[in-house]
């Protein structure tokens, strides 16, 4: 039976070497491959070659030097190598995105740049070439060229790109490209583009060359609003391109006006009457300063002669208050937009002064006040950072606070080891507090309640005799009273005084938080204990190790009873007790039993 037992046994592990020197093998030649084609990628982690192995070459390679590197990329024609250019290869392998997400997507925003700057060559020529003599026989084949290259990007931003942009429909984002396209198809926005491509240039071979057939092309308008949202979008100031686009409002329709002036000037006889263009000088800039004159209400324009010209002076008077008032009320909100957390923060400090000399609060303190509004505004832009966060969602608020503070808090060595959720969840309690140069922090002898992380700024640690020397600095990125949030008995005492060395900004986690968190993680906060009883051990070391061999005393320990004295004491008891000795004995004892 043994025999048989142990032929058994051999057979298995003959089988077993057979199997991993088979392994083996097949992991040579795979590696093989890779080493002789770089190209040839495998599901299992590449080896690390080592020096030697690097410099000998593969079966069937070449040496290094003698083949074109690849970063150079050579291509072999008939006898000869000819060197090509890395992005021909990434423009053949160019794949257009079978969807488009129009939220986020920048080419997209790119793409509809285009579309407006084609929307804005119809929306401003269009005008100019019907009015004005622009447009002559003679540069008309320049003009029609411009014109079919903006139909040609209506025509692919209707063929390509609406019909590949992503939807939201019962909470899913649709990438279907047949769900797409139709969403697209049923939409508003495919009615006005197409209404936009009307092909009403036919009418050129019957009526001539005239603009106004391309009318249509300024319904494109849309695109216009959507480059617009997508735009401030990504902007960080997004309030800059808000003027800019505000004023060029009032630019396009002083522009019109100025067409429609030429054009009435025309209709009456240029140089007719006092009140028409009289043809001389730059056309469009003499009209476009009367359109000025005319819409913000200057004044100081020859009286109209005619009917005709009456009625339409009366028009561009009501048009230019109307139109006026309209642009002037929109430049107010959009300053008021950029400019409302500054205004909130002067009413914030107003308040704060008005309370201050209210109550006649020393000066010196209103100036520390002052000097703490003005330092947390320009630092952090804002006065309170919840402010702001407590409107988004839970999980956005987290993504925020991974980013911000998690490399500081997994650092910390009390936290080391914890459940990474309830780490999270801390993160999201930590509130920021700026302290002004030479603040206190934390004072000895306080009960800590809290957790400190510098973010930024410096912080001093005093002790000494005199409670102001320095005995360490921190830095951003330092922790300190982290024992304290776990300390039984409502904290432990704070063992120094903490000071801010210049400003510093420093993130807080209240005890109550944190008790708060560790009701759901029982193992975390098992090992939290421990570790804040280690620390505490260690911190709380004997007074003979504390002490070094300089420190002074401020009782002297007590003198060891001599050897020969207590031998004395001993006889004397041996011998019953009797005399002097006896009875000092009996008095030791009887010390040593009150004691």
């Amino acid at each position: 039976r043994m025999g048989s037992a142990t032929s058994m046994s051999s057979a298995v592990i003959n089988s077993r070497l057979q199997e991993l020197v088979r392994l083996f093998k097949d992991r040579t030649e795979r590696v093989k491959e890779r080493l002789i084609d770089s190209d040839v990628t495998s599901d299992d982690e590449s080896p690390v070659a080592s020096p030697a192995a690097a410099l000998v070459p593969a079966p069937g390679a070449e040496l290094e030097g003698d083949k074109p590197s690849g970063d150079e990329h050579y291509c072999e024609m008939l006898c000869c190598t000819f060197k090509y250019r890395r992005w021909l290869d990434r423009l053949k392998s160019f794949q257009f995105p079978s969807s488009i997400d129009p939220l986020t997507n920048l080419m997209y925003v790119l793409w509809l740049f285009f579309v407006v700057m084609a929307w804005n060559w119809n929306c401003w020529l269009i005008p100019v070439r019907w009015a004005f003599p622009y447009q002559t026989p003679a540069n008309i084949h320049y003009w029609l060229l411009v014109d079919y290259l903006c139909d040609l990007i209506y025509l692919l931003d209707i063929l390509i790109f609406q019909t590949r942009l992503q939807f939201v429909q019962g909470g899913d984002i649709i990438t279907d490209k047949k769900a797409m396209k139709e969403n697209y198809l049923r939409s508003q926005r495919f009615k006005m583009d197409v209404l936009c491509l009307l092909p009403l240039d036919f009418f050129y071979f019957k009526v001539g060359v005239n603009p106004l057939l391309r009318f249509p092309r300024c319904l494109k308008y849309m695109a216009f609003f959507e480059f617009n949202s997508r735009l401030e979008a990504i902007l960080t100031k997004a309030y800059i391109y808000r003027v800019i686009r505000t004023t060029a409002y009032l630019l396009y329709s002083l522009h019109v006006n100025s067409c429609l002036y030429y054009w009435a000037s025309a209709y009456e006889g240029l140089g007719s009457t006092t009140w028409v263009y009289d043809g001389e000088g730059n056309s469009y800039i003499r009209c476009y300063y009367w359109a000025v004159k005319t819409l913000i209400t200057i004044g100081g324009l020859p009286d109209p002669k005619t009917l005709f010209e009456i009625v339409f002076q009366l028009l561009n008077y009501f048009t230019g208050v109307f139109a006026f008032s309209v642009m002037i009320g929109q430049m107010r909100d959009v300053v008021g937009a950029a400019t409302a957390g500054q205004t909130y923060y002067r009413s914030c400090m107003d308040s704060t002064i008005k309370y201050m000399n209210f109550y006649k609060i020393p000066r010196t303190v209103q100036n520390r006040v002052k000097t703490w509004y003005e330092y947390t505004w320009h630092s952090q832009g804002m006065l309170d950072e919840s402010e702001l966060l407590v409107q988004l969602p839970d999980k956005m608020r987290l993504d925020i606070a991974i980013d911000v503070n998690y490399n500081i808090v997994s650092k910390v060595p009390l936290f080391q080891g914890c459940d990474r959720q309830m780490i999270f969840d801390m993160l999201k309690r930590l509130r920021s507090v700026v302290y002004l140069p030479n603040d206190y922090v934390c004072k000895k002898g306080e009960i800590g309640r809290e957790m400190y992380i510098i973010q930024a700024g410096q912080v001093q640690v005093l002790g000494g005799p005199d409670g102001k020397s320095v005995l360490v600095t921190l830095k951003a990125g330092s922790v300190f009273g982290e024992i304290s949030l776990l300390a039984a008995g409502g904290g432990n005492r704070r063992t120094a005084n903490v000071v801010a060395h210049g400003f510093a900004n420093l993130f807080i986690l209240e005890k109550k938080d944190l008790n708060e968190i560790l009701v759901h993680y029982p193992e975390s906060q098992k090992l939290l204990r421990k570790k804040a009883k280690k620390m505490l051990k260690s911190n709380n070391k004997p007074k003979d190790e504390q002490q070094g061999p300089g420190d002074a005393l401020i009782l002297a320990p007590k003198a060891d009873t001599p050897k020969l004295f207590k031998a004395a004491l001993a006889a004397a008891g041996r011998m019953g007790g009797k005399g002097p000795l006896g009875r000092l004995r009996w008095r030791l004892k009887e010390m040593k039993v009150m004691q």
